[in-house]
C-alpha cells in the first residue's frame, strides 16, 4: 500500500508522523512523507529515511492585507502541488498530523477520491484537523476528551504515536537501568529521584521554583535530575548548584535516560510530555504554559481526572507550594498509585493503533467509512 503523511513545522507533527511512518513500513507500507521548507521535518525526515516532498507554505490570514489578497491563489497552488505528490505516488490514502501542510493535502486528497485519515496530537484540535474532519474516513485521537469527530467517518482513540525510545523503554519496564542511569549521573537509585524539566527551552517559573525549594527537597531525601533548558542554567547554579543530590544540566538529548530514573516529574504540559509520561507511568505535576487558549492544561486534562497527575497554575507554582503540596506526593502509595492511574488513560502501542487504522481505511471500499 502507498501512503502518504502529511504534517510538519514542528516536533509534535513531526515524531508521531516519523513513528507511524515506521509502523507502516514494518508493516510492508510505502511511505512519504510530505512538508514545507521551513519546519523542522527538512532534517528530520531524510535523517529517519523517509522520502520527503514539499508543498508551498500558506498560513490562513488573519487579517485583511497583501498577504489576504494572495491567498486564494497560493492556496489553490499548494493544493494543486499536493495532487501532484498523491498522483505521482499512487497514493491510496492520506494521512495528515495538522499544520500548515495538511489543510491542503486534505483537499487534494479529497478531489483525488482518497481516503483521509486526521491525528489529532492535542487536546484542543487546530484549524486543519478541524477541517479535514468534516470529510474524513477516520479521526483518531490522542486524548479522549478532545472535541473532535469525524463528520461522516469513524473516530477512535489510538493514543499519542511515540518515539521508538519511549515504546522501548516502556516495553523493557522503566526500572531495568535505573541503578547504573542513576549512578552516572552521581544519584542515588535507592533514593527517590525528582525530574524537572521545561522542554529543550526551559522554563523560567518551574526553574526559579524548584532552585528555590531545593533545599527543603533534598533536605527531605528528595534528589533532583534538574534539565533547566538550554543555557539556561546558571541563575539555578547560583542557587542550588552546591546542594548535595541536586544535579543541573542545561539539556538533555536522551530524554528516555532521565525517565528511566524518574520517580516523579516536573513539567509543562505540551502533548508529547503528557503522552510520554502517562505511557510510562510516572507521576506528573503538570504546570502548563501560561500563554494561548488554555491548550496545556486542556492536555492534561484526562490524566489528571483519572489520578495520574497533579495540575498547578503557573502563578501557583511557589516554593511553598513544593513544600506542602508536592513534597507529600512521594510517599511510596502515592507514587504506586498514581502510576497505575496514569497508564490507563492512553491506549499502549499508539503508533501501532494508528499504523492498522490507515491499513485498514486504506483496504476499505473507495469512500466508505468505518
Amino acid at each position: 500500500m502507498n501512503i502518504v503523511l502529511a504534517g510538519g513545522g514542528t516536533a509534535g507533527h513531526v515524531n508521531p508522523l516519523l513513528s507511524t511512518a515506521a509502523a507502516l513500513k514494518t508493516a510492508g507500507a510505502n511511505v512519504w512523507a510530505v512538508g514545507t521548507e521551513s519546519g523542522l521535518e527538512t532534517d528530520l525526515v531524510p535523517a529517519a529515511g523517509f522520502p520527503l516532498e514539499l508543498i508551498p507554505r500558506v498560513p490562513f490570514p488573519r487579517r485583511p492585507n497583501l498577504k489576504a489578497l494572495r491567498f486564494p491563489r497560493e492556496f489553490n497552488n499548494a493544493i494543486a502541488r499536493g495532487k501532484e505528490i498523491l498522483r505521482a505516488t499512487q497514493a491510496e490514502v492520506c494521512v495528515g498530523f495538522g499544520g500548515y501542510v495538511s489543510t491542503p493535502m486534505y483537499l487534494a486528497a479529497r478531489s483525488c477520491d482518497i481516503p483521509v485519515v486526521v491525528h489529532e496530537g492535542n487536546a484542543l484540535p487546530g484549524l486543519a484537523n478541524r477541517w479535514g474532519a468534516r470529510f474524513a474516513d477516520a479521526v483518531a485521537l490522542t486524548f479522549p476528551s478532545t472535541p473532535l469527530v469525524a463528520r461522516r467517518g469513524e473516530t477512535v482513540v489510538t493514543g499519542l504515536p511515540l518515539r521508538q525510545q519511549i515504546t522501548e523503554l516502556s516495553a523493557a519496564g522503566r526500572g531495568t537501568n535505573r541503578m547504573q542511569i542513576a549512578q552516572e549521573y552521581g544519584l542515588d537509585p535507592e533514593r527517590k529521584i525528582l525530574l524537572v524539566t521545561g522542554g529543550s527551552s526551559g522554563a523560567q517559573r518551574i526553574n526559579e521554583t524548584i532552585a528555590a525549594a531545593g533545599q527543603v527537597l533534598t533536605a527531605a531525601g528528595i534528589q533532583i535530575l534538574h534539565i533547566t533548558g538550554r543555557g539556561k542554567d546558571a541563575p539555578v547554579r547560583s542557587v542550588a548548584g552546591e546542594l548535595p543530590g541536586y544535579v543541573i544540566l542545561d539539556y538533555l538529548t536522551q530524554m528516555d535516560r532521565a525517565y528511566a530514573i524518574a520517580d516523579l516529574v516536573v513539567t509543562r504540559a505540551g502533548a508529547g510530555m503528557v503522552a510520554e509520561l502517562s505511557t510510562l507511568g510516572i507521576p506528573a505535576v503538570f504546570v502548563p504554559l501560561p500563554v494561548g487558549n488554555g491548550e496545556q492544561a486542556r492536555n492534561a486534562k484526562d490524566v489528571v481526572a483519572a489520578g495520574g497527575a497533579v495540575l498547578v497554575d503557573n502563578a501557583d507554582f511557589t516554593a511553598e507550594y513544593v513544600a506542602q503540596q508536592l513534597l507529600p506526593l512521594f510517599a511510596a502509595e502515592q507514587l504506586a498509585q498514581m502510576s497505575e492511574k496514569a497508564q490507563q488513560v492512553f491506549p499502549p502501542h499508539a503508533a501501532q493503533s494508528l499504523a492498522d487504522l490507515i491499513l485498514r481505511i486504506g483496504d476499505s471500499p473507495a469512500g466508505e467509512a468505518g
